[in-house]
């Protein structure tokens, strides 16, 4: 990927939303909810401030709402600030 987020930003690809439930159910693309973990792609530098805590390749958990959608080479990916992420698991 040639994009490198500036100061405490991250870029995240989402993992994909389940596609059946547990009872083995199919799932609709119109009912899937919004995925609310990912792994890092790219991290930024940090700042004097703030420190970068998370680096390539972790699991994250972030807010429902958190990060702003892109489209790079037709793949989406989420970029956020670094506060935005709510664990590393």
């Amino acid at each position: 990927m040639n994009v490198k987020p500036l100061s405490d930003r991250v870029v995240i690809e989402s993992n994909p939303a389940e596609e059946k439930t547990a009872g083995g159910l199919y799932i609709p693309d119109t009912a899937k909810e919004k995925p609310l973990a990912g792994k890092v792609i790219a991290v930024g530098p940090g700042t004097a401030d703030v420190k970068m805590e998370v680096k390539v390749g972790d699991q994250v958990l972030y807010g429902k709402y958190a990060g702003t959608e892109i489209s790079i080479d037709g793949k989406d990916y989420l970029i956020m600030k670094q506060n935005d992420i709510l664990a590393i698991i």
